[in-house]
């Protein structure tokens, strides 16, 4: 579906989910942050002040009829936990530490953000279950894309292959160089097939991050797999950027819910 503006904002949606499901992926156009955050940043921990990210927050969640009371979202750790909203999280009560959360309540709103981690959205119609997870190196060798799926299965009865995937902005192989610990771990992890991910060019190796969680996804049992194709590192009009930035930047939002 491509890029909607709301009221200043400019967010990305995804053809892969109907109507029934409030989707979008925000870019930092549209907030009341300055610079280094400008505009609509949403990360809490990155130095700007509180009372201008709950402000672009709630200007995101208004964009798709949400409010912020409905939130839940998590701290997020490079793990390969999945978390389960019952409720929203209540105002004042620390975030759980994961980076993916489920629900199957329309009152309830998942919002995570990401500044070149991979945004991986997820929608099951017939358990009516969305969910959304969180993918830099670290979570992808660790797996959590697969987890996430192995978590609609075993709590809500879903079927892999009943399961939509979307992969959002996200840092992209041209930009994200690795290291040799990076690339002993993915090859120790993945043997032969690791080859399928790390490209290498002028003594550098790159990692596909797009890739990785595509090819966890489709070994995980689903079938439709939907990758926006935008590099953040590139594209710093619309995104922040941590590598592109040198770490001074913001956080952008993802955000996916089912319609009341």
């Amino acid at each position: 579906m491509g890029f909607h503006g709301h009221d200043g904002l400019r967010y990305y949606t995804f053809e892969t989910f109907p109507e029934e499901v409030a989707q979008g992926v925000f870019t930092r156009q549209g907030g009341v942050s300055p610079a280094p955050w400008a505009s609509l940043n949403m990360g809490g921990m990155v130095g700007d002040t509180r009372v201008r990210v709950s402000e672009n927050r709630e200007r995101a969640l208004g964009a798709l009829g949400r409010s912020a009371a409905s939130v839940f979202d998590a701290w997020l750790v490079h793990s390969a936990d999945v978390l389960i909203a019952e409720s929203p999280r209540p105002a004042g009560e620390p975030p759980q530490r994961a980076d993916a959360i489920l629900t199957d309540r329309q009152d309830i709103t998942l919002l995570l953000r990401f500044a070149d981690c991979v945004p991986i959205l997820f929608y099951e119609p017939q358990k009516h279950v969305v969910g959304m997870a969180h993918a830099g190196w670290l979570g992808t060798l660790r797996g959590i894309a697969r987890a996430t799926v192995q978590r609609m299965v075993s709590h809500y009865g879903c079927e892999p292959g009943a399961i939509w995937a979307a992969i959002g902005p996200a840092i992209g192989a041209d930009h994200y160089e690795v290291g040799p610990d990076v690339v002993s771990r993915f090859r120790d992890s993945l043997g032969a097939e690791a080859d399928t991910i790390l490209q290498s060019r002028d003594g550098r190796t790159y990692l596909d991050l797009w890739e990785a969680n595509r090819r966890q996804l489709a070994s995980a049992g689903v079938e439709h797999v939907e990758v926006s194709g935008i590099c953040t590192a590139c594209q710093l009009d619309d995104w922040y950027s941590h590598r592109a930035e040198n770490g001074r930047t913001g956080r952008f939002g993802a955000i996916i819910a089912l319609r009341t």
